[in-house]
């Protein structure tokens, strides 16, 4: 089932996870469409339970309880409730389809006509108030078969002999490939080990025995689809914790009397338990508690051994047992060491990926909750009810990373924005080259593998869409797009009990980081360079550090004219340098250069491999950091240009016009890459701009 609704999901080998199984599951097929109440499963939940289900294909976890185990508010009800409907539904497809034994017993064949005559004619003469001749009974006599559905819900195939089974399948079945996997693989195991249930066996026996011709049974057994209905219990069940105790056998005594008068014999116990409804398919306890602690217990020697005792009859148990469990609970099975040796446990933590959570608000408050919000800010909001969720323990990364102060502008002090990104199986793009080698098969698993211990407290899922709703409800109704300003003042102003699981630095490191990554858009959206012009800008450089400040030359490579000064130099170093890179700093970077030129660019690449200058390795490397500096810093250029600023803020407006063309290029070039390059509208791309000059974002 997990197969046919959840696709083969893609690695992201950038980060190493493909190694360790950490696959990007795509569940929306499997929990959230066409589900009234959608379960979004994060990518470590994912993982987690597609791990749960293989074993289970492979027969690997049998004789087993499995209990989802998660605290209140994380979701396990909705994951259950949406599991067991989506397994109703597959039931119905023709992938799905499963097959129950169909009796159908001809009553002529057993004893001949004369016999089922002379049992009327009985019947007539016994009963005084029947008003009607034999000949109307037997004319009104609709059926001469007795029809039924094997209540253990047992597959046809289980009623050919077991000793004759896998010769009847090898002679059968034609495509050799599939046949390897049906004899060798525990996923098939049943169908050359299980017997029938005892119902479909005493019957079996009997029907051999008055008629000595096993073909002749055979043409009484048909296959018919198997019908799981949560809403009657059959193929799937689930048991609240205030449901009473079944304890009673179930009987159909018109189809006991029925066999009996026909094989004038009581050999045919058709009595079962209300397990038999289940077989095959799914019985779920909804929480372990009240009588759900009951029915736990008693499962203990059936979930064991397979077997169940129906009065003096031994019913066997064919069904997947699941339950709930909050960890306070857990105390019900957890000393009773022969059965805890039986529960297998997944644990459904509050969510720990930031756009799992997002997702969430959206399905809640509508797909267009996200429109009010600047890009990066809705996720913003997420991480830091995640951050309330996660543990501040980051040893692994300190064993990994070797030099944590590199990353300060980038992550907070625990690290949970970087383990937040390594849970949602993002690329960790500002990785050190040191480190990104280091990020061996070992620590990506223990960074994986220590997650099972996270979410399992800090801000619910119910308390988390309480916190949204507030904080949706007071900003979106403001004339602009929700920024981070608001973010920070809501956090501000909430009580010490609602933000006392928040980091108390989280809000500031991931405003920091915020500011970071949007004075990297607003400089990519801005930036613009003429190739031409900063070539002739390197080339005169070069060209001019080989001579004195007062002098005026004419540059060999460009043909232009150049007075050199010391304005010339800080204008042109400041670009590598910094703005405000000291003289001592500048005139450093002046004599490398110099020396570089000197020793290698003219003696090595020019004189002897007769390089043009533009192919020598000193022009490219001042080529890529010169561009890369204008990119950095493009935005820089205007933070003290009030003329620029004051374009920006009428934009859109009469003054607007005013302004001179080459602000009016940049403004309207700033704007249309933020809106192209990062999902920006015009609107938001103009409060965007706005909010990096106004914080003063760049000094």
């Amino acid at each position: 089932m997990t197969k046919y609704y959840i696709p083969q999901a893609d690695v992201d080998t950038d980060t190493g996870t493909q190694r360790i199984g950490f696959a990007d599951y795509d569940c929306s097929e499997l929990f959230v469409e066409q589900c009234d109440n959608p379960f979004f499963a994060d990518r470590l939940f994912a993982n987690r339970f597609m791990t749960l289900a293989k074993s289970i294909r492979k027969g690997a976890q049998s004789n087993r309880i499995y209990l989802f185990e998660g605290p209140p508010g994380s979701g396990k009800s909705t994951f259950l409730n949406n599991l067991l409907h989506k397994f109703e539904e597959y039931t119905r497809t023709p992938e799905g389809l499963m097959y129950s034994t169909y009796w159908r017993i001809d009553k002529k064949i057993i004893g001949g006509v004369n016999h089922l005559e002379k049992q009327i004619r009985n019947i007539v003469k016994t009963n005084k108030n029947l008003n009607i001749s034999e000949a109307e009974y037997l004319s009104q006599k609709k059926s001469d078969t007795i029809d039924f559905s094997c209540p253990n819900h047992d597959h046809p195939i289980l009623q050919i002999p077991l000793s004759r089974r896998k010769e009847f399948l090898d002679e059968l079945i034609t495509d050799e490939g599939f046949k390897e996997i049906l004899f060798n693989s525990q996923e098939y195991r049943w169908v050359l080990k299980d017997t029938p249930c005892h119902i479909c066996n005493s019957l079996t026996s009997l029907l051999h025995d008055e008629l000595g011709d096993p073909m002749q049974v055979f043409e009484m057994i048909y296959a018919r689809p198997t019908n799981y209905d949560r809403q009657f219990g059959k193929g799937v069940s689930v048991f609240n914790p205030g449901d009473p105790i079944v304890r009673h056998d179930i009987v159909n005594k018109k189809l006991q009397d029925s066999i009996n008068n026909l094989f004038s014999s009581d050999e045919v116990k058709f009595l079962h338990s209300y397990l038999a409804q289940t077989n095959q398919g799914i019985l779920a306890l909804m929480d372990i508690k009240d009588q759900n602690i009951t029915r736990l217990n008693s499962f203990h020697g059936i979930i064991s051994d397979g077997v169940h005792k129906v009065g003096l009859i031994e019913e066997r148990v064919k069904t997947l047992f699941m339950g709930l469990v909050n960890p306070e609970d857990k105390k019900h099975y957890e000393n009773i060491k022969s059965f805890k040796d039986r529960v297998i446990t997944l644990h459904i933590p509050y969510v720990l990926d930031f756009s799992t959570e997002a997702r969430i608000y959206k399905n809640k408050f509508g797909n267009k909750v996200a429109d009010k919000f600047l890009p990066r800010v809705l996720e913003n909001f997420t991480k830091i009810i995640i951050s309330s969720r996660l543990i501040k323990n980051h040893s692994t990364f300190l064993f990994w990373l070797k030099d944590i102060n590199f990353y300060k502008n980038y992550i907070d002090k625990d690290l949970l924005l970087m383990k937040m990104d390594i849970y949602g199986g993002r690329k960790i793009s500002y990785l050190k080259e040191e480190d990104r080698k280091s990020y061996s098969f070992d620590v990506k698993k223990k960074i994986i593998d220590a997650s099972a211990l996270e979410g399992k407290s800090g801000l619910s899922g119910r308390k988390s869409l309480n916190l949204f709703n507030n904080f949706y409800s007071k900003f979106s109704k403001r004339d602009k797009y929700i920024d981070m300003n608001m973010i920070i003042e809501y956090f501000d102003g909430l009580t010490k009990e609602d933000k006392k699981d928040i980091p108390p630095d989280f809000v500031a490191s991931l405003v920091k980081l915020y500011n970071s990554n949007i004075v990297e858009e607003v400089n990519e959206a801005i930036y613009y360079y003429n190739e031409k012009q900063i070539s002739k800008d390197i080339l005169n450089y070069i060209y001019a550090i080989n001579f004195d400040i007062g002098e005026t030359v004419i540059c060999s490579y460009t043909k232009k004219k150049i007075k050199i000064t010391t304005e010339y130099f800080k204008n042109f170093e400041a670009i590598f340098t910094g703005a405000t890179g000291t003289m001592k700093v500048r005139e450093n970077f002046r004599k490398q250069q110099h020396n570089t030129y000197i020793r290698k660019t003219l003696s090595q690449e020019i004189n002897v491999k007769n390089k043009d200058i533009t192919e020598t390795e000193q022009y490219k490397d001042l080529f890529y950091r010169y561009t890369q500096s204008l990119k950095q810093n493009a935005i820089a250029h205007y933070t003290g240009n009030n003329n620029f600023k004051e374009a920006l803020l009428a934009y859109g407006k009469p003054k607007y016009k005013k302004a001179g063309s080459r602000i009016r290029k940049d403004i309207e070039l700033m704007l249309k890459n933020l809106q192209i390059k990062f999902g920006y509208t015009e609107e938001g791309a103009l409060q965007i701009s706005t909010y990096v000059l106004e914080n003063k974002l760049v000094k």
